[in-house]
């Protein structure tokens, strides 16, 4: 009996632990690929997401997010927006705010200091 209950809290612990990681995402567009990340899940409310850039070109331009959840029968739009801070080198920090759980679309807007501004899509979930 002690190895079958020794046995099944090595099994929650492994559980629990898998679900304890942080998040990433990749987000590519025919121009850039941006890999956006974060130390622990991401959760409702405040959350800080890194950014990098993996295209020389835009390794200095100015990014922007951009965060929506479409209407849906009896609730709006929701949007959040952020600035990234840029870290140097492509690398970059944002401060998001998800109002609920659910999927969220991502724009990524990268604004170079020359040249024609990008725009990455893509969906999380919360």
């Amino acid at each position: 009996m002690k190895t079958l209950t020794k046995i099944f809290m090595i099994m929650i612990l492994g559980v629990s632990l898998a679900y304890a990681g942080g998040f990433e995402k990749v987000a590519q567009s025919s121009a850039a690929k941006v890999v956006m990340s974060s130390e622990k899940p991401l959760v409702t409310g405040n959350n800080i997401i890194m950014l990098s850039i993996e295209n020389e070109k835009y390794k200095n331009a100015a990014v922007s997010l951009k965060f929506f959840m479409p209407a849906m029968p009896g609730m709006p739009v929701m949007e959040s927006s952020a600035d990234a801070l840029s870290l140097g080198n492509g690398k970059y920090k944002a401060d998001v705010n998800f109002a609920m759980s659910g999927t969220w679309q991502v724009h990524i807007f990268i604004t170079p200091k020359t040249g024609k501004k990008v725009r990455i899509k893509t969906s999380i979930n919360i």
